[in-house]
């Protein structure tokens, strides 16, 4: 019931924020306003569903931060959700976690207020799903950390406060020599390099960002030095299941527009939904999509239980981006042309969605993480 309101609830706050007349204009200058957006959230209580309430959330387990994700999936692109997920689940987690009691005052607060936006900086130009191998370095000089490197693909980096920042802090072994660092991003030597232009995901700002001689508190360490890659493998397990749970919504909404459109749309003397291979396909997409909704509800019953979930997110996650690119695929097809225009939801999902099988640990890495937890990888 408690979910339900708050479904409720953010359903018409988003009415209110996406009107379909502003369309054009995000389109047009394809970055959203994440502070405006931000702080309507923030008021509302959105952006800290499963935060401490000492530091401005709502006290509640992962589940409810789950039915904000399914939510979210109603807004009708991909960029908005994704950029809402990393400010809520991926950027903050660690720091409401592990961080000190200053640092949440500094960072996690006005986060989940919507007064600063986050950013997550793992991902480098040579180093992506393969986290260990980054190469950004924080080396410590009295009281404070120089940092020089770079982040690639980085969402909100055109817009972000601060980011939460993996870097290597010593030249130990390369899961035991990184720390997450919450970084201001107006400090000197943060340099915007440039909004990338992507595939999909048009309204999020991604941006590369480079550091140079950057000098950072040592107190803005989140926990212990050295425990970064811990924290941030620890960070990924939440932000694997909001992106499934994100995803169902949009799904659920392509195979249902499909149905609509199919029903009316005549080929052969007959809606094109009455052939058989159209309504056989759609009644297949469902099933795999109710079969995914059980397997994220499932880990997620597990994880706020406290059980180790890495194997179950990483088979959802890998699941989601390859039933996202089956479903957008198949959905196109039966809206022929139209499909093929920017006019109509499934062929922004066709573009957006290709992220889910590349963004927070690629398909291959999934895979890999699965067979560890199988004992099938070969012994070295």
């Amino acid at each position: 019931m408690r979910m339900q309101k708050c479904g409720k609830h953010l359903h018409s706050i988003l009415n209110s924020i996406y009107n379909p007349t502003h369309t054009h204009t995000h389109t047009h200058t394809q970055t959203f306003p994440a502070h405006k957006i931000f702080k309507i959230l923030g008021n509302a209580g959105f952006l800290g569903v499963s935060k401490p309430v000492e530091f401005g959330g709502l006290g509640l387990d992962f589940s409810y931060s789950v039915a904000v994700a399914e939510e979210l999936g109603n807004i009708r692109c991909g960029g908005i959700p994704m950029a809402i997920g990393v400010q809520s689940d991926m950027a903050t987690p660690a720091l409401a976690r592990f961080g000190s009691d200053q640092l949440k005052k500094e960072f996690l607060l006005p986060s989940i207020l919507g007064d600063k936006v986050a950013c997550l900086g793992v991902s480098e130009v040579g180093a992506g799903s393969d986290v260990s191998s980054i190469m950004t370095k924080a080396v410590r000089k009295g009281d404070e950390y120089v940092i020089n490197g770079g982040k690639m693909w980085t969402t909100n980096g055109t817009q972000a406060d601060w980011m939460c920042l993996l870097a290597n802090t010593s030249d130990g072994p390369p899961h035991k020599n990184k720390s997450l660092i919450c970084l201001p991003m107006n400090l000197p030597g943060v340099h915007i390099a440039r909004k990338i232009d992507k595939m999909g995901m048009w309204s999020s700002d991604t941006a590369e960002v480079f550091f140079d001689d950057v000098h950072v508190p040592c107190k803005n360490v989140i926990g212990q030095e050295g425990l970064g890659f811990t924290y941030q493998m620890l960070q990924f397990q939440e932000e694997r299941l909001w992106a499934v749970a994100n995803v169902l919504t949009t799904m659920d909404s392509i195979i249902q527009e499909t149905i609509g459109y199919t029903r009316q749309r005549k080929i052969f003397k007959q809606p094109v939904l009455y052939h058989q291979t159209v309504h056989f396909r759609l009644a297949e997409l469902q099933t795999e999509v109710e079969l995914l909704r059980s397997l994220l509800y499932r880990a997620t019953a597990m994880y706020i239980k406290g059980n180790d979930v890495t194997k179950l997110a990483s088979m959802a996650k890998l699941k989601a981006g390859r039933l996202a690119r089956e479903l957008s695929d198949s959905c196109l097809q039966f809206w022929g042309g139209m499909g093929y225009t920017s006019d109509v939801l499934v062929s922004r999902f066709y573009r957006d969605s290709r992220l889910i099988s590349i963004g927070a640990g690629a398909d291959e890495v999934m895979l890999g993480i699965i067979c560890k937890y199988m004992d099938t990888l070969p012994k070295k």
